[in-house]
């Protein structure tokens, strides 16, 4: 049986009469964009939090929007984005006396969630940007670690997992910051999110980040890349994904070749017993003259054949032992 919980991220841009949007531009090209997904067969959504006052004004309220795609053969909303990705004088979580504005933050986004089925997982990018952080040491990452294992205990009292998606401009993106970071926080408290390509292009290989923090992993994006960081574009100001002057796309989608060996992932991923949600993320696919929808539905054609086979190989094997 092929994998039925796959989810996607909503990280789309269409095109409007006003230039390149996200869906959320109006009702209309939000309605549009959640049916192609369900044609697609996603029954799960993940969003990001600065997007929930929008849905909540174009749907009534939160639980409106996930009544629309429970309507439209979704299962629920099933994880929060939240990120500070550019560093400020109030927001930085390098930063100690920033914490208690970034925990009501959490709060009221917390807040926003009431009503809903049950979203599992509370995604957070653990860092603002690399060049804005370092130097990194060990007491960054300590400081940064403090502020998940508060901000995980108040997710768990809502019924969600704080659970760390790490960026390769990110400040913690190598396996000895990776490993640093886990080991001073709490494991009941804080949980690993695992990105395919954000890892690979950090010169992580996600595949055995897996292996190691199975027990702690919520979750996947599942995206490509063909490219490592040799020439520390993670420094690059302001957004590396953008502006690295060596590389002008990043992120592909499952299917274009890249670097990340998917096929071995859902092997692991079935040998290891996990049974949550698998994320489909697409990243600035409309760079070159792609789209979203044609990188989805590339995507989701990978999903239903190789990877569905993989599954099966793998489960194959389990029955065997």
């Amino acid at each position: 049986m092929t994998w039925t919980k796959w989810s996607y991220m909503d990280h789309w841009v269409t095109e409007t009469p006003q230039g390149p949007q996200p869906p959320s531009f109006n009702r209309a090209y939000m309605d549009r964009y959640v049916k192609q997904l369900s044609a697609l067969g996603f029954t799960g959504f993940d969003t990001f939090f600065f997007y929930l006052h929008l849905l909540a004004g174009m749907y009534g309220s939160v639980p409106g929007f996930e009544r629309f795609l429970q309507d439209n053969g979704f299962e629920k909303i099933t994880g929060i984005f939240s990120a500070y990705p550019s560093a400020t004088k109030w927001t930085a979580p390098h930063v100690r006396e920033t914490h208690d504005r970034i925990v009501a933050d959490c709060t009221n986004t917390l807040r926003m969630c009431e009503g809903l089925t049950g979203v599992e997982n509370f995604i957070v990018m653990p860092t603002s940007t690399y060049y804005q952080t370092e130097p990194v040491t060990d007491d960054t990452i300590k400081v940064v670690a403090d502020l998940w294992n508060r901000v995980g205990r108040l997710t768990l009292e809502h019924g969600m997992k704080t659970t760390c998606h790490f960026e390769f401009w990110g400040a913690i993106r190598t396996r000895e910051q990776l490993d640093t970071f886990f080991r001073y926080t709490d494991p009941e408290y804080v949980y690993f999110f695992c990105d395919t390509a954000q890892h690979t292009i950090a010169g992580v290989d996600p595949i055995q980040m897996f292996r190691d923090y199975r027990d702690r992993c919520t979750g996947f994006h599942f995206k490509d890349t063909k490219n490592v960081d040799h020439h520390e574009a993670y420094r690059t100001p302001p957004d590396p994904e953008l502006m690295a002057p060596q590389v002008t796309r990043w992120f592909y989608e499952m299917g274009e070749g890249g670097l990340v060996d998917f096929p071995a992932l859902m092997k692991e991923i079935v040998r290891s017993g996990y049974d949550g949600w698998l994320t489909v993320e697409h990243d600035k696919a409309e760079l070159g003259g792609g789209s979203y929808a044609e990188a989805t539905a590339v995507a989701k054609w990978y999903i239903d054949n190789v990877l569905a086979e993989a599954q099966a190989e793998a489960e194959a094997e389990v029955a065997a032992r």
